[in-house]
């Protein structure tokens, strides 16, 4: 089975892009973050999809680049009492949840995501109550709220092998909110699962027709795509996997040449892990169209230098989630870290 909901309308203007800044305002910019973090006994994590000078210096300064609950992880199992999150404001979420006891700041609290804005807790909470016999299961791109909702949170990256793991116990599954991600896991698990039709701006623009002639462009280069991509994009890939794997896959494949079907905040860490390739972004618009992301979640891109040199002003920074919301969101997080870890000593113990 494989139902769609109705798609909720999003509302919401993109932001405007920050103020570009010159080297010399780059550099002041660095420095007074650098200072502000030791002052603060502060770190900051930037997820991969945040512009390069964000992540380059979350690494300069001890911190961390990486996807939403590694980020998490990572802030939970730091000394810091601060934690600077550069992302959207899920990730803070999920952060405080798995840090209760820190401070979690973001640069901006109005950075936000699609696929959360798309899944408001009360049509979900309401769908999800029209289908009880079902295991809920959300992506990690959603709301404290929504995961409070889930049995079950996941990222792309296990998605796939929580999906399979629930569909040999027997078990019908509710999944939101991203419909291509579902689909996918649908495809790849033979799960019965009914679909909340949530996209990604960034991926859902992603054009078949236009990632075929970029492989005519490029016909020794190997295609990599992440799931949240529609599913004709998709069937074009040589490897589909979340950024993690992305990453991992840039670097092992032989093909000196990348198409890459993902967020282009992405190359700056692809290009670490694999200095030798060259990296090209796939096509966001077809023939005669404009984009809206244009590859580039607007956003992530909230996350300037500017921005992040003034996290420590004000009072408007800091991320809260009620803790009796907290403590049941931490259930189906808890659920994954634990799937995971037990996915980790199955391989090696089979090393």
């Amino acid at each position: 089975m494989n139902e769609l909901l109705t798609t909720i309308e999003i509302d919401v203007p993109f932001p405007k892009p920050p103020e570009v800044l010159s080297e010399e305002q780059k550099h002041l910019h660095v420095a007074n973050i650098k200072q502000l973090l030791v002052q603060h006994n502060a770190v900051l994590i930037a997820h991969y999809y945040t512009d390069p000078e964000i992540q380059a210096l979350a690494e300069e300064t001890g911190g961390f680049v990486g996807d939403s609950l590694e980020m998490a992880k990572f802030g939970a199992k730091h000394p810091a009492d601060t934690i600077i999150i550069a992302g959207v404001k899920f990730m803070g979420e999920t952060a405080k949840i798995l840090s209760p006891e820190k401070r979690i700041l973001m640069p901006t609290l109005e950075a936000t995501c699609s696929l959360d804005l798309g899944c408001p807790i009360e049509p979900f909470s309401a769908f999800c109550d029209q289908h009880p016999d079902r295991e809920v299961v959300v992506y990690a791109n959603t709301s404290a709220a929504v995961k409070a909702r889930a049995d079950w949170v996941v990222t792309s990256s296990i998605a796939v092998d929580v999906l399979e793991h629930l569909a040999e116990q027997g078990k019908k599954i509710i999944w939101g909110p991203d419909k291509h991600l579902g689909r996918y896991i649908q495809q790849k698990t033979g799960a019965d699962m009914l679909l909340w039709q949530g996209a990604c701006i960034v991926h859902d623009e992603f054009k078949y027709q236009g990632l075929q002639n970029a492989i005519k462009m490029y016909p020794k280069a190997a295609v990599l795509v992440h799931p949240e991509s529609p599913e004709k994009v998709v069937a074009l890939a040589d490897f589909v996997g979340s950024t993690s794997q992305l990453i991992k896959a840039a670097n092992e494949l032989p093909h000196k040449q990348m198409i890459v079907a993902t967020d282009k905040g992405i190359f700056y860490k692809m290009q670490q892990k694999a200095p030798d390739k060259e990296l090209i972004i796939a096509p966001t618009a077809g023939e005669g169209a404009t984009c809206r992301s244009c590859a580039h979640c607007p956003w992530m891109k909230m996350n300037a230098l500017q921005v992040l040199s003034e996290v420590f002003d004000g009072d408007d920074k800091e991320i809260f989630v009620d803790p009796h919301l907290a403590e049941k969101a931490m259930i189906p997080l808890q659920k994954m870290v634990n799937f995971a870890s037990d996915i980790q000593a199955s391989v090696n113990s089979n090393i």
